[in-house]
């Protein structure tokens, strides 16, 4: 792109370029209301969208902070019509409000009598709104709140929703920061404290923060200031037992006040933890066990890995919205798209904290991100050109070429534990005969994988294969160093999650390694390339290296 800033119509979309000596600072104005897009050297392309607009604004940013920030980096200069085009879309959250008026109930407010009307002509909200009580109010049926808030969105008036929620049913829970049973003091962290205070705040919504910065601690604390029964959804069994054992620990809860509602049991108890794998198993094409939304009176409900949420679970959260909503996640990218519906259902962003800046703080390690680009043997080159176009990406992913390069890796490593991940089963049972490393896989049973794991944790076991399954919720606080052989295409919040397995701050200071492995000349280097997307958004800069100089004489670390 030349020429400055350009608007593409159909979506509202904004691409901006930055061209700033203090990269950091510039990343830091900028990330609160738009998405890198690229980032090509030094000049950085940012993509602006009013649902990012709308999230700055519920997260307390104004549209004249934002001008600010936009004037101060822009590239070109950018024109006077577009800055006012970012101010009045901020302007348009919060012209509607949903209210709980004493009289009436639930109803739809406008600051904007004009804006009243006109959505509601829409007959995209027919059925969802009752009578109109007044030029400024009209009724809204309760169990529309939800789907209401997602149609505003689409006709792109978001409602600010200030009705309020029920406490739901009290349960007594407190945080130990005094230590427990023998364990250290702690407190929360000033950024978990403020994450906190913003969500309770607005009531519902979304706390972005890295992996590793202890986001299970900022929803115990959610529920310490709940005082009530809290239905914690999570991506797996394991994730949800990690999340028992920290509750037990950090808070007055006792192992019999938490239930686990998972494939292997159905407990229902003050505190219940299930997995979004079972709320959304089918039997006759039914979802049976969505009943355990209403199976207590839930006065908050937890949505870990939020930007993982399937879309049955949406649909049932749609009836939830008189239940506090708490989203946790390192990152609110969604490859299905469906961010809109994580604004509505779950909650605008209340908080989102900078990598670097928790990095700078001393809560999460510093990393190295390299790319390492193999060369593919002529055997293999002809398979990949002449492989119909769906299969070039597996066969790039997954040549052979790569198993000496992750070998060289490891042993650059002697003494770092190592995990080595990726997406095809096939290719992590070849990186564990040639690595002598065991792999975790989706059929490995919830006692090996927690076998696995703890000996990893121990130190006993230094190198382990993994599959998706490891990209999230792992507590693997020694992990030191991340081998990315092959992802899902070019997910960025799997690029995020997986650096996220190395970034727990380690007990010696050690700097953390996170290297992902690409056959050159393939659409395996363009998926790496849009996968680094959100990481450089963040800070981190990835050093491009060729295999030969991995397989050759060791590259200098900072360690």
């Amino acid at each position: 792109m030349s020429g400055g800033p350009l608007i593409v119509q159909s979506d509202k979309t904004l691409l901006l370029e930055i061209d700033h000596p203090d990269a950091q600072s510039c990343r830091m104005a900028i990330a609160p209301f738009a998405e890198l897009e690229r980032s090509p050297e030094h000049v950085h392309t940012y993509r602006l969208t009013p649902l990012g607009l709308w999230n700055a604004r519920a997260a307390g940013h104004d549209a004249e902070a934002v001008v600010d920030a936009l004037l101060k980096y822009s590239r070109y200069p950018v024109p006077h019509a577009l800055l006012v085009d970012v101010a009045d879309t901020m302007d348009r959250y919060g012209r509607l409000q949903l209210a709980n008026d004493p009289a009436y109930g639930l109803v739809l407010r406008g600051l904007d009598r004009m804006v009243l009307i006109e959505v509601a002509k829409s007959k995209k909200l027919a059925g969802m709104l009752g009578d109109k009580i007044d030029d400024d109010t009209i009724r809204v049926h309760p169990s529309e709140r939800g789907r209401l808030k997602q149609a505003l969105l689409k006709l792109g008036w978001p409602a600010e929703d200030l009705a309020g929620y029920v406490d739901g049913e009290a349960h007594p829970i407190e945080l130990a920061e005094a230590g427990k049973d023998g364990g250290k003091p702690w407190t929360l962290r000033s950024y978990q404290r403020e994450a906190v205070e913003a969500f309770w705040a607005g009531g519902s919504g979304v706390v972005v923060l890295p992996c590793g910065a202890g986001k299970t601690m900022v929803g115990a604390a959610a529920m310490a200031e709940a005082k009530a029964t809290t239905l914690i959804l999570v991506t797996n069994t394991v994730a949800g037992r990690q999340w028992k054992r920290e509750l037990i620990a950090r808070t007055s809860l006792t192992e019999e006040e938490i239930g686990e509602y998972s494939g292997e049991r159905k407990e229902i108890r003050p505190v219940t933890i299930a997995t979004y794998q079972v709320l959304t198993s089918r039997r006759g094409g039914a979802f049976t066990h969505l009943d355990l939304f209403g199976a207590r009176d839930w006065g908050l409900v937890v949505y870990d890995e939020v930007h993982l949420l399937p879309a049955p679970i949406f649909r049932f959260t749609a009836d939830l919205q008189a239940r506090r909503r708490l989203g946790l996640t390192a990152t609110l990218v969604r490859e299905d798209g469906r961010e809109g519906d994580v604004f509505s259902l779950i909650g605008p962003k209340r908080y989102d904290a900078p990598w670097k800046d928790i990095e700078s703080q001393g809560w999460i390690a510093p990393a190295e991100c390299t790319e390492v680009r193999v060369t593919l043997t002529d055997a293999e080159r002809m398979s990949y050109a002449t492989a119909e176009a769906e299969e070039r990406y597996r066969m790039a992913a997954t040549a052979r070429t790569k198993l000496p390069v992750v070998r060289a890796l490891v042993q650059r490593h002697p003494d770092d534990q190592v995990l080595v991940i990726g997406a095809y089963i096939d290719q992590l049972h070849q990186l564990g005969e040639y690595l002598d490393a065991p792999i975790i896989q989706g059929s490995t049973t919830n006692k090996e994988r927690e076998r696995l794991f703890d000996a990893f944790r121990s130190g006993e076991l230094r190198t382990l294969v993994i599959s998706k399954v490891g990209n999230f919720s792992i507590d693997l606080p020694e992990a030191a160093v991340a081998i990315q052989v092959s992802g899902t295409f070019g997910s960025r919040q799997e690029e995020a999650q997986r650096l996220g397995r190395v970034l727990r701050p380690k007990a010696d200071g050690r700097q953390a390694h996170f290297y992902t492995v690409v056959s050159r000349d393939t659409i395996d280097t363009e998926y790496a390339a849009h996968r680094q997307r959100f990481l450089a958004e963040q800070g981190y800069a990835y050093t491009i290296v060729d295999a030969d100089d991995v397989l050759g004489p060791p590259l200098p670390t900072v360690d």
